[in-house]
């Protein structure tokens, strides 16, 4: 199993930033088999920069749930799964920090979807995540939200998956170490 996962956040990892938004796709290996999205209250502003970024406001999330009222779904989705990501130490790490901070240890087999993307197909020019989609011919929708951009991240990770004749990608129930970023 894996869980291709996004979050849209008010900064950077390290300090006191916070979720605004969080999208995680349950993969088989074959197809989305589970998925969960929601605005995330980050008690707290969300700087203009971000706001602007992510077209999330203070607004939107304001009736949204507590990081503190989703854990539980977050935990349960993730579960004995690899957790992919695209730059999978930033969406990681903050998911961490964030179950951290309730009092939970967090810990999963990550896969970064850039790192594996230059090994998988190289020579491109940028494996950011909408130059990559664009090089690929992946749609990528509502780019710079969670979910657009897990979707998107969802079509490269089964592009990926395709053409991984290096057995990069851990696959199910197999003892396959895994990519760290």
């Amino acid at each position: 199993m894996y869980c291709i996962v996004d979050v849209e956040t008010t900064g950077g990892v390290k300090g006191p930033t916070r979720l605004t938004e969080i999208a995680i796709f349950r993969h088989d290996g074959l197809q989305v088999v589970d998925s969960f999205h929601s605005l995330v209250n980050p008690e707290c502003p969300i700087p203009p920069f971000i706001r602007h970024l992510t077209g999330i406001s203070d607004e939107m999330v304001q009736e949204a749930p507590l990081f503190a009222d989703i854990a539980e779904q977050v935990l349960t989705i993730t579960r004995d799964a690899v957790f992919v990501a695209h730059n999978v130490g930033f969406d990681f790490n903050f998911i961490k920090k964030e179950l951290e901070w309730l009092g939970y240890d967090y810990f999963r087999r990550t896969l970064c979807t850039v790192r594996t993307s230059r090994k998988v197909f190289p020579g491109f020019p940028s494996y950011s995540l909408g130059k990559l989609c664009n090089s690929l011919s992946i749609p990528l929708n509502n780019r710079h939200r969670a979910q657009g951009d897990a979707a998107a991240t969802v079509r490269l990770f089964e592009m990926l998956l395709q053409h991984d004749a290096h057995g990069l990608i851990p696959r199910s129930g197999g003892a396959s170490l895994a990519i760290h970023d």
